[in-house]
């Protein structure tokens, strides 16, 4: 790692709670520079102070680095690019969409698609920026989350929550993250690889590392209804 990044990642960035999160945004371009396991480590030892109900902790991590995480992305890429079906254990999306849901959908897609001039026929540009989900869009490292079969839906919830603060303790660190529901479109690929057991089911995984700011896809960000759009009032 370079001296500098290394100094600045170890004294942390003393970021306010309100830039933690408002500053938040998918990255979609990372630097190759590792990240040093005890800075993983310290993120998710402080995102393990998320709250979950009767405080059970349903989350598990698999941290890939190094070999087992370019093997992995080798993988999903070559199956992505033979078009293998992608088989999602859950659904983690409405089998049919209904506003206002599918505007906002549309929204962040087309509007990622025209930050990088990709035009709404250019298949082969959409399949190659789809296709960097699979290579973790160069992060050195790739967390994956999985769940016991035997838990309900609010621990759902609370891994939710687990996640989201991991997210946001890695930016006091000059780390950036994406979330994505796509790491686990092949399910057996990453439970193989991983040794993840047969009774967790794969949630999704995360891209982490030191973002590239010069990249253009980074510009892109999404954005939020107001909140008398998503508040009722009652007094």
């Amino acid at each position: 790692m370079d001296n500098s990044r290394e100094k600045d990642a170890r004294t942390r960035q003393g970021l306010t709670v309100e830039q933690a999160i408002v500053g938040r945004q998918s990255i979609r371009a990372f630097l190759p520079t590792p990240v040093p396991r005890d800075i993983l480590s310290e993120v998710l030892r402080i995102a393990a102070r998320a709250p979950s109900g009767s405080n059970i902790q349903p989350w598990h991590v698999w941290v890939a680095t190094g070999k087992a995480r370019h093997e992995l992305a080798d993988e999903m890429a070559r199956l992505f690019d033979a078009g293998a079906e992608e088989r999602r254990t859950y659904h983690y999306y409405p089998q049919h969409w209904m506003e206002p849901y599918l505007s906002r959908r549309r929204a962040c897609g087309w509007g990622l698609y025209q930050t990088m001039g990709i035009g709404r026929d250019d298949k082969a540009a959409m399949h190659a920026q789809r296709r960097q989900n699979y290579t973790m869009f160069g992060a050195p490292a790739a967390l994956f989350f999985a769940i016991d079969k035997r838990l309900e839906v609010g621990s759902w919830l609370d891994y939710g929550m687990f996640i989201q603060s991991i997210m946001i303790a890695a930016r006091d660190f000059g780390l950036e993250t994406i979330a994505q529901a796509a790491l686990a479109n092949y399910p057996d690929v990453v439970k193989r690889r991983l040794a993840i057991p047969d009774h967790m089911t794969l949630i999704c995984g995360m891209s982490i590392g030191y973002p590239d700011t010069a990249a253009k896809v980074n510009s892109f960000r999404t954005e939020r209804e107001d909140v008398n759009a998503f508040t009722t009032w009652v007094d």
